[in-house]
């Protein structure tokens, strides 16, 4: 059974990433030249800050706010996961 022919799933959200995405930005910001910003070096910070912290899929507005109301206690799991992938990324692109 195909269920993206029966479905739409182009709503279903990892609200994880967004949360990743906007927290490096944030920690990139503030490290300014001190972290390599390279596209391919940004998008390997993402990609393994999002393999260290839990999904948050949701598929509508509701689960948005939902998703929102748990920034407070998902958000130091978020800040962490960024930290370590900027620290281990930025190290791996200096050698």
């Amino acid at each position: 059974m195909d269920l993206t022919t029966m479905y739409d799933f182009e709503d279903l959200t990892n609200e994880a990433e967004r949360l990743v995405i906007e927290e490096l930005g944030r920690q990139l910001e503030e490290r300014g030249e001190r972290a390599c910003q390279s596209d391919d070096c940004v998008l390997d910070m993402a990609a393994y800050a999002l393999n260290k912290v839990r999904p948050m899929y949701r598929v509508n507005l509701l689960g948005r706010l939902y998703a929102d109301t748990l920034m407070e206690e998902y958000g130091e799991e978020i800040r962490r996961a960024v930290t370590q992938a900027i620290d281990k990324i930025s190290s791996d692109y200096a050698r």
